[in-house]
């Protein structure tokens, strides 16, 4: 069984008025006593016991939260619950909230950055690090080596544009609907790096493509690289990059079990000697932006026809492709059921519009998706339509 893990990156709101707040830090230096008094390791912008870690990011109002690499789906939820809850808590204690809101419907462009890095990064790519406030959903699964690391980014690039659909939760940017699912895809792709790859053949292809990259002086260092799946740097991991924050916890541990059982089809099939993906890197991208633009509502790019089908029916193919790495891993039903609840009542997008459309006011949209962030599903669901 593969282990999976999840980083989520979450809005760190004023529960009044929804605005974002630049606390990061002050959230991670009260974070110590409020985890059982136990030790934690504060240094390098971390904190964290246990299996919880909270870490900051590239802009202070956000927080990231990390899970222990888990086996089982029961462990993974009761991760996510966890470090939403504890990262709430810690954010409480400063006066704020925090909510899975892939960008924030209330914003300003802001120079609130992290650490040195994150500083530099700033001054150099100008704007595009001052709008940069988006949050994403990374989920980390085990490889065996390198080698089988890539041939699993060359045999599941085309079905990414599926994940981004069934987690999008970015419709509004700069206080204003974007008519986007995932506006976040839109912004986090400025960046030179962001976006689908080639196949890169071997581990040689790849090492040669982030050569090539950083031989540029573009990309800073090798963590600017951002493509939707990427070999992890400090873990023995696939990195799948390209969702939104979910609103809710449950949609991200489906997601979480999808990603893993693409993972262990395509490594299923390298070891079959089943060929990469032959789908041309542009036509990826057009998935990428359906996917961003529509989510789940109307068509999507049928990753093995490249040609637009109902969004169910793509969801339902990605689901048959995976069907026997779910059954194996015991992750058939939930997967299933979590599908279909994201089918019938929508992603994050679709509820922070309904939010809206009760009074038009964006701290609504923030106020529903703070209750929803920390809620379960039924219980969000009467939330956001109570508003």
């Amino acid at each position: 069984m593969r282990t999976f893990g999840v980083e989520e990156e979450l809005l760190i709101a004023d529960p009044a008025d929804g605005t974002p707040l630049a606390l990061a830090t002050d959230i991670l230096d009260v974070a110590a006593p409020l985890y059982g008094g136990r030790t934690v390791e504060t240094t390098g912008g971390k904190a964290g016991a246990g299996s919880a870690t909270l870490k900051s990011e590239f802009k202070q109002e956000q927080v990231e939260v990390n899970s222990r690499p888990c086996r089982t789906a029961a462990e993974l939820r009761a991760e996510i619950r966890a470090g939403r809850a504890l990262s709430d808590k810690a954010a409480r204690a400063v006066g704020a909230r925090v909510a899975a809101l892939a960008t924030p419907p209330v914003f300003h462009a802001t120079p609130t950055l992290g650490n040195q890095r994150y500083a530099a990064m700033g001054t150099e790519f100008g704007l595009i690090s001052r709008e940069q406030l988006t949050c994403g959903f990374h989920v980390h699964v085990s490889i065996e080596s390198p080698e089988e690391g890539v041939a699993v980014l060359d045999r599941m690039r085309h079905w990414l544009p599926v994940l981004l659909a069934l987690s999008a939760n970015s419709p509004f940017w700069m206080g204003a609907d974007t008519g986007f699912a995932s506006y976040r895809t839109q912004i986090w792709n400025r960046w030179p790096t962001a976006g689908p790859m080639d196949v890169f053949g071997s581990t040689e292809g790849y090492q040669a493509m982030l050569s090539e990259l950083l031989g540029t002086g573009v990309p800073l260092d090798e963590g600017m690289i951002y493509f939707d799946a990427r070999l992890s740097r400090g873990h023995p991991t696939v990195e799948l990059r390209i969702a939104d924050v979910c609103l809710y916890a449950e949609d991200a541990l489906t997601i979480a079990v999808i990603a893993r059982a693409l993972v262990e089809t395509s490594a299923a099939g390298w070891r079959q000697g089943k060929p990469a993906s032959s789908t041309l890197t542009p036509v990826i991208r057009m998935a990428n932006w359906k996917a961003s633009r529509f989510g789940i509502n109307q068509q999507l790019l049928h990753p093995l026809e490249q040609r637009p089908y109902p969004a169910a029916d793509v969801v339902g193919a990605l689901l048959r492709h995976v069907r026997v790495a779910l059954t194996r891993a015991g992750d058939l039903a939930l997967a299933r059921a979590g599908v279909a609840n994201i089918l019938r009542r929508g992603t994050g997008e679709r509820l922070q519009r309904q939010a809206y459309s009760q009074r038009r006011r964006l701290s609504d949209v923030v106020s529903a998706a703070i209750a929803s962030t920390h809620q379960d599903d039924e219980r969000s669901d009467a939330g956001l339509l109570s508003l």
